[in-house]
């Protein structure tokens, strides 16, 4: 059976085990279901221990970016800058293809123009606020990099935005459980096209 690792943040964290349940019987879906990938950096280091572990992969689908864009108070500048963000993603990327894997890059999800994160705050105080130009900075940076590698994507940032409320639970920031299936029924049919080439 082909083996299937899925990296990123809370988003993924909200999908795999849906993911995991579609694909039942096809792949073994493996994800850390305690810890997310935070940023770029993170999901690098947390990459290579699965790769250390727990063995090779046929395919790697991940996301970053909500971290990444972080400007966290009392910061003035995101945690990393778009150029430090495609860096840390062409490293991860590196890695799999090192362990031999087909990678799958997904699309950061959108943010609602209220933009903000109610679940993010400083001491319970300060909220913190995610504006959708981030995002999509982000993205463009991303899907560039990734397209000039040959990478597919799988562009949640799309599925969401086919919503009137992008699939925004009340926190503004993650999605609904229609909106964690619909992700996940996507990111199964990537994967299934990607395994195609392993």
């Amino acid at each position: 059976m082909k083996r299937v690792l899925l990296l990123g943040d809370s988003i993924r964290m909200g999908y795999d085990e849906y993911v995991k349940e579609i694909l039942k019987g096809e792949f073994e879906v493996v994800y850390d279901d305690l810890d997310n990938g935070r940023f770029a950096a993170y999901t690098l280091w947390q990459a290579n221990q699965f790769f250390k572990n727990h063995g090779r992969f046929d395919v790697v689908h991940w996301n970053n970016g909500y971290w990444d864009m972080n400007v966290e108070y009392p910061m003035t500048d995101a945690i990393h800058p778009v150029d430090e963000y495609v860096h840390f993603l062409g490293r991860i990327l590196h890695e799999i293809r090192r362990n031999g894997a087909v990678p799958v890059f997904a699309t950061t999800t959108p943010i609602l123009p209220a933009d903000a994160a109610a679940d993010v705050t400083v001491d319970g105080v300060t909220p913190f606020a995610y504006k959708n130009e981030w995002v999509v900075k982000y993205n463009d940076a991303a899907v560039a990099f990734m397209k000039g590698e040959g990478v597919m994507i799988n562009d949640l940032y799309a599925l969401c935005m086919s919503d009137p409320h992008y699939y925004k639970c009340p926190d503004l920031l993650h999605l609904t459980e229609e909106g964690y299936r619909r992700c996940a029924e996507k990111t199964a049919a990537a994967i299934r096209e990607a395994a195609k080439n392993v």
